[in-house]
């Protein structure tokens, strides 16, 4: 999933970097930060503002369905109105946006019911679904926060789950195909994010995200003399970094494995709600 992430920063990338005729490979910022094969580094949590991270998930599935050619199924309990400012001026085709099946469960039985449905669905199903998004997390996670742990680790194994499975028919039809990935987004309740994508407070829900999703994406804002200096725009810190299991390694070599360092890259938003990226 970071592959198509990476792919994103680099579709709207400043200008400036453009220029400087950077030729990082997508897929070695993911191998980088997991260890092993990197086909198995499919799923990431995507963390921070809710409305820049729902305009990251409709910019991920927009370019795996036009750029990709695959199938995405997006869950949401909200309404999408309008595709975000950065795509209305590069608008998809109508065929691309067709791969995009938009789901809206309203609570966590609807989810888990739909996330389900998708083993069933690929028995007459031409074309199984090669990226699975989920929006706002937390809309699903709520009340008690002892139910809200089982409830995440439910939810997570179950769309892990689909996400193995599905790419186990994938593989069946195509031996060359790619992994189903999968990406969520959760906004936690700690909003203490600092330098490096690292949480200097304990969220329980997000502590059980993280033993499922692979990788994080953490959006923390940039409140330097930068950013102040850049005026109208927002200026976002975004880090990718290894967070989960993977199946390539036994517990003990995870624990005397040293993490890897966050890839960074720079998020700027103008008034207008366009985005461009930058490599940090």
């Amino acid at each position: 999933m970071a592959d198509i992430l990476t792919s994103v920063f680099r579709t709207f990338m400043s200008q400036t970097d453009v220029n400087k005729d950077v030729t990082m490979d997508p897929h070695s910022a993911c191998s980088a930060l997991l260890p092993g094969d990197s086909s198995v580094s499919s799923s990431v949590l995507l963390l921070g503002d809710s409305s820049i991270s729902r305009s990251l998930l409709l910019l991920s599935a927009v370019m795996a369905a036009s750029e990709l050619g695959v199938r995405v199924v997006f869950f949401t309990q909200t309404q999408i109105q309008s595709l975000p400012v950065s795509l209305q001026r590069c608008v998809p085709s109508p065929e691309s946006l067709k791969k995009i099946k938009f789901s809206y469960p309203r609570t966590l039985g609807d989810l888990l019911q739909q996330v389900a449905g998708l083993h069933e669905s690929q028995n007459t199903s031409p074309t199984p679904p090669s990226l699975i998004i989920v929006d706002r997390l937390e809309g699903f996670l709520g009340g008690n926060h002892s139910e809200d742990q089982s409830s995440a680790a439910h939810l997570s194994a179950l769309l892990c789950d689909t996400s193995s499975f599905l790419t186990h028919i994938l593989k069946q039809r195509s031996p060359s195909s790619a992994p189903c990935r999968l990406i969520a987004s959760f906004r936690s309740d700690v909003d203490s994010e600092h330098a490096g994508g690292e949480s200097s407070a304990t969220d329980p829900i997000l502590d059980v995200l993280d033993r499922y999703f692979q990788m994080r994406c953490t959006l923390d804002r940039d409140r330097s003399y930068e950013a102040a200096a850049a005026g109208l725009k927002e200026l976002w810190n975004v880090y990718l970094s290894a967070t989960g299991i993977t199946e390539d390694a036994c517990p003990k070599e995870r624990e005397d494995r040293p993490a890897a360092a966050p890839k960074e890259w720079q998020l700027s938003i103008s008034p207008d709600g366009s985005m461009e990226f930058k490599m940090a």
